[in-house]
This record gives structure tokens, sequence and C-alpha cells, in this order.
């Protein structure tokens, strides 16, 4: 089931139904746990047992961690999520890789074969890996220390609003909520649905409309000029950010009906006037996971400037690694790497040369890095769908003006001009649209239920009409 599909809200009905007739917590507890797993199992029952021996297996190693914080402990439990991990995801890619290096080096191996991976990436498992291994790591460090029941902890991890693919959440953020599910309350359903519509809108409205034309671009990299080639960058830009941005707008509408409140996991990051910042406002449940768990670990930067860039490469080529196995993904990461490394570098320069925050010099060059930030961003876009290094080389040779001229250069439509267009100026709008929309949120709940009414049958008959062709999210992938 997709959030945006019909099926999932007949579920989602259902679901509200029984929760609203749950006399106890015990009973609302039940439901959310029963209804997360058969929203897991609807996509392959098969991976339900993974999931399930998971929750247990680590849930046996959190309560041992509780009790003796052992650092043996603590590396067996990391050990084995991670290998697990990384054999479910990143055996294709290793074989594949020894299968290129043998040949390169004139001595290819027989009995294996490109591409053989006997089984699919079972859904979310990188988004619910994430989640355990933080209670176990804060658990370790002392830094949470309210025991968690198997109950919760399995509430925790299949909650199923954001199980699949986030927002990535410390055991702080949602234990104690999951432990105190209240009847349902009109405030929250009605705050929830607005948040899951804004989230819906993004999705069928905007991503699954670019879905097609981000396809169709990237599929022949060899017929893009300069022009189509930086097209085909900018709309898949927009495609994964409505497309994400609109999965974690619905997770957190979801989850606030039943009175849970989820944190942002975007905040309009196409406005970012600098790759930090960029790294701030994108995935933000991701970027703290990694700062936190990845980098701080590493020793941050606590151990001179040399060694804090080279704990940012080694960040991001993971967190690269981590959306997909390919070396593209970890150009992905590389390339986001150099460019956080190069912010570093020129903020120590400016400080050297006395620069002042909010002098004309640093307002210009904080203007000049809102573009120049969308440009290295949809450069990098092209590493992270490209399925191969020959098709993203392509394509940014031509993004660079170093390609042959294409012998025939996709004609574009007028209407695919105006949707990316259209879409590009929604995302530099959105921050003034959603404030404004916050401002006048009492003012709306006001209106007589009729117009309030009038206007939802509207937007959903604008979904209907002009969503595109349902498509499952991005992230279901990673």
């Amino acid at each position: 089931m997709v959030f945006s599909q019909p099926i999932f809200l007949v579920f989602l009905a259902a679901l509200l139904l029984l929760y609203a007739g749950a006399n106890s917590y015990r009973q609302r507890a039940a439901i959310i746990l029963v209804g997360s797993l058969i929203f897991y199992a609807s996509w392959k029952p098969a991976y339900l047992i993974l999931l399930v021996a998971s929750v247990t297996l680590n849930y046996g190693i959190y309560h041992g961690l509780t009790q003796t914080r052992s650092r043996n402990l603590l590396v067996f439990g990391l050990v084995l999520n991670l290998s697990l991990l990384g054999l479910l995801k990143y055996l294709g890619m290793a074989i594949d890789t020894l299968l290129g290096v043998s040949a390169w080096l004139g001595t290819p191996l027989t009995g294996l074969e490109s591409g053989w991976v006997p089984w699919a990436l079972p859904l979310g498992i990188s988004f619910y890996t994430f989640h355990m291994l933080s209670v176990m790591i804060d658990v370790y460090r002392g830094e949470w220390t309210h025991p968690i029941s198997f109950r919760a902890w399995s509430l925790y991890v299949t909650f199923f609003p954001h199980m699949i693919a986030g927002p990535i959440l410390r055991a702080s953020e949602l234990v104690e909520q999951l432990e105190n599910l209240a009847p349902l309350k009109a405030a929250d359903m009605k705050l929830g649905g607005l948040i899951f519509l804004a989230g819906l809108i993004k999705k069928v409205l905007f991503a699954d409309n670019l879905a097609p034309l981000a396809d169709d671009l990237f599929s022949h990299p060899e017929r893009l000029d300069f022009y189509s080639a930086w097209l085909a960058s900018t709309v898949f830009a927009l495609q994964i950010y409505f497309d994400f941005s609109g999965y974690s707008e619905m997770a957190i509408g979801l989850a606030r009906m039943f009175g849970v409140t989820l944190p942002r996991n975007f905040r309009n990051p196409y406005v970012s006037r600098s790759l930090r910042e960029f790294w701030q406002r994108w995935h933000i449940t991701l970027s703290r996971w990694l700062r936190d768990y990845l980098y701080f670990s590493l020793g941050g930067n606590r151990h001179g400037l040399a060694r804090n860039l080279a704990n940012l490469m080694i960040t991001m080529i993971l967190g690269g690694l981590w959306h997909g196995a390919a070396w593209t993904f970890a150009v992905w990461g590389a390339l986001h790497g150099g460019y956080l490394v190069l912010h570093r570098l020129l903020l120590n320069l400016y400080r050297r040369l006395g620069m002042q925050q909010g002098s004309r010099a640093s307002q210009v060059l904080s203007w000049l890095g809102w573009p120049t930030t969308l440009v290295a961003v949809w450069f990098t876009w092209v590493f992270f769908r490209a399925p191969n290094f020959h098709e993203a080389w392509a394509i940014s040779s031509a993004m660079l003006g170093l390609a042959p001229a294409a012998t025939q250069a996709p004609a574009l439509r007028l209407y695919v001009h105006v949707l990316v267009w259209a879409s590009l100026l929604f995302t530099f709008l959105e921050p003034r649209l959603e404030r404004y929309f916050v401002a006048h949120l009492e003012t709306w709940g006001k209106l007589h239920f009729s117009l309030r009414g009038l206007a939802y049958a509207s937007l959903l008959l604008g979904v209907i009409f002009f969503g595109g062709s349902s498509q499952k999210f991005i992230y279901f992938d990673f």
C-alpha cells in the first residue's frame, strides 16, 4: 500500500474506526501494532518474518545493554545488524565490483553472474535498522535511560507512518508518545488531515507528473544537449523533493491523527545558500543520525582541521552508499562531501580575512550562495539518478558543455516547460505559502464547514483529475 493509493485510504479509515472504538491504552496499542504489521505485510508477507525476528533479537540486545552497558554487546549488535544489512543490500554490488575488477585485471571469474542476487531488498530495512541501532548506542552512551517494554519497542520500530521511509527517529522522540496513546482528538485529526493533504498534493500533483518526464530524459542520455541535460537534472531534483517531502508530510500527518508528533524531515531545502544549510534542510533526520552516530563517533571536529575534513568526507560517502548499492551513490556522497569540505575551508578563509557577519561582502556572498548551491546540488543529482557511470558521465558532460553535439535533442512540448517552471517556482514560494497558511490556520478553522468541505472537495478533484499515474515513493528502494 502506498499512502497516495485509494486502498491505503480504506485501510486508514478502518484503522481509525477500530482505534476510536478502543477502550484502553492496551487496546489502542494493539490496534496500532497489528495495523502496522498488516501495512508492512501488504508489500511482501515473507519479509514480515525478517522484521519480527529483527525486532525480537534486537530487543534482547537492547535489554542486555540496559543491564550492563557492555561495549562487547554493543559491538555485537552493530556487527549483527550492519552485516545483515550489508548482505541483503550490498551483496549484488560486491559481486558486480569483483567481476569488474577481475575483468579489468584480465582474469575474469567464472561461476558468478553480474546482477545476480537471489532476493529483493526488504522494504524499509535501512530505516528500521537505524531506528534500533540509535537506541542501542544511546543506551551505551548513557543518553537514554528510560526502560522500554517489548510492546513499546515493537511500536517504536514498526509504527506504520514512519517505518518504511522515515523520518528516522530517536527513542526520545517517539517511545514515550507511543507509551501514552490517547483517544482520538478532533484537533489532531484536523491538523493531521491538513498535513497529510499537503503531502498528498506534493506527491500526486507534482512528483507523479514529473516522474515520466524524468524517466524519459534519463533513458536517452546521448540525446541530451546542454539545455536538456540541465532540464533532466532539474526535473529529477524536483521529482525527488516533492516525492520524499510529500511522503514525510503524509507520515507526519498520519501520526498526528493518532496524537503522535513527528519532527519535520524537510524545510525548504532549495532556498539554501550553502551546502551545509542544504543538509540542515534536506532529509533532516538522516543528516542528524549521520552526524550523531557516525561523524561524532569518528571524532567530529575535535582533532584538528585535516581530521575534521576527512570525517566529513567519510560520513558523506557512507551516507551516499546508505542510499543505494551502487558506486554512483558513493560518488554522489563524495561530491557532497567535497562541497562541505570546500565550504569549511572558505569559512576559515573568510575568518582569516576578517570578514564580519552582516557586512556588505558577506551579504553579497550569501546571495551568490543560493544559485551556486542550486547548481552544485543539481549536478550531483545526476549520479543519484543515473543507473551507471556511463550514463551519469554522458549527462554530466553535457551539463558541463563537454559532450559532443547531441544528434537529436528531445522535442519538449509546452506543457513540459510549464510543469517544470511551475514546480520550480513553487519550491521557491513554499516558505512564504507555509507561513501564510500557518498564520491563517485559526481563521480557516472558523469558516463554515460547508465552505471548508467545498475547498477540500475541490482539492481532491484536482488531485484526481490532474494527478499523475500512481508511483511508489523513491525512497522505498533504500
